[in-house]
């Protein structure tokens, strides 16, 4: 599986972005996805995961009510949108596939190179 993820850019704080992943393969709609940052300085956290149908979702609470992630099976591709930025929600964005899940990310075993989100105050 190889995901590549696009859509980072800089934005002012209160503004939006979309990011998007698409994962090669046959079996895209059978795995888990989700979507993980890294800020300058610090460790990677997880940011939001969905189930292989986009029925089940889940969020970290620092994104809750601001992020949506959701997918398109037909297209192999992921989504994070991204509302209400913050200057923290600077990072770098990756997206990661769980392919021995299918509810939600456990282990990510595939990932993306990762996109840039710089939100400036």
């Amino acid at each position: 599986v190889h995901v590549v993820e696009s859509g980072g850019g800089v934005v002012q704080a209160g503004g939006s972005l979309r990011l998007s992943c698409a994962a090669s393969g046959r079996t895209f709609s059978t795995y888990a996805m989700g979507w993980f940052r890294q800020a300058p300085g610090k460790e990677r956290e997880f940011v939001a995961t969905i189930s292989w149908s986009g029925g089940f979702t889940y969020y970290a609470d620092s994104v809750k009510g601001r992020f949506t992630i959701s997918r398109d099976n037909a297209k192999n591709t992921v989504y994070l949108q991204m509302n209400s930025l913050k200057p923290e929600d600077t990072a770098v964005y990756y997206c990661a596939a769980d392919t021995s899940s299918a509810l939600k990310i456990i282990i990510p075993n595939h990932w993306g190179q990762g996109t840039q989100v710089t939100v400036s105050s």
